[in-house]
């Protein structure tokens, strides 16, 4: 869906916003990962449905991080667990809280090529685009948590 914070960075934010749109898809109905990213791939990007545009997402960048997530789905879900504070767990995370930071993970670990900031910040976007309270903000903590973990650039 188009989102004006989501359409000023282009090909890749609508990518990323899609991406999230997708993994709660397959979250919620169960389905097959490849078979999501066909259907946004084919039917969605570029589109009008119920009166909303879809962007033209890059759809590589789309296909990488969900099927990426799919992949790796053990390995983010446990960096996103030892990221939480004890009296959290995965579960308790609103679902597409949970897929922000499912793709943001997986950004993290797998696309060294994207710098850090750039990602926690794209992701803190996707978040104010679905909520309007303080998730954008914990989407921020969780995934400098990871980044910090992770990548020795984390303040690029």
């Amino acid at each position: 869906m188009t989102d004006n914070k989501a359409a000023k960075g282009g090909a890749r934010s609508a990518a990323r916003l899609a991406a999230v749109q997708a993994l709660y898809q397959i979250e919620a109905s169960g389905s097959v990962a490849l078979i999501v990213v066909q259907e946004f791939v084919d039917h969605r990007f570029g589109e009008i449905i119920d009166d909303s545009q879809y962007s033209n997402a890059d759809s590589e960048f789309f296909s990488d991080i969900v099927l990426g997530v799919d992949k790796w789905a053990t390995k983010i879900d446990d960096y996103i667990k030892s990221s939480l504070s004890k009296d959290w767990n995965l579960e308790r995370i609103e679902s597409v809280a949970r897929a922000v930071l499912r793709a943001g993970t997986y950004e993290i670990i797998a696309r060294p090529d994207v710098p850090t900031s750039v990602i926690i910040n794209e992701y803190i976007d996707v978040a104010k685009a679905f909520f309007e309270d303080n998730t954008p903000g914990f989407v921020n903590g969780v995934l400098d948590k990871i980044a910090g973990k992770i990548r020795s650039d984390k303040k690029d």
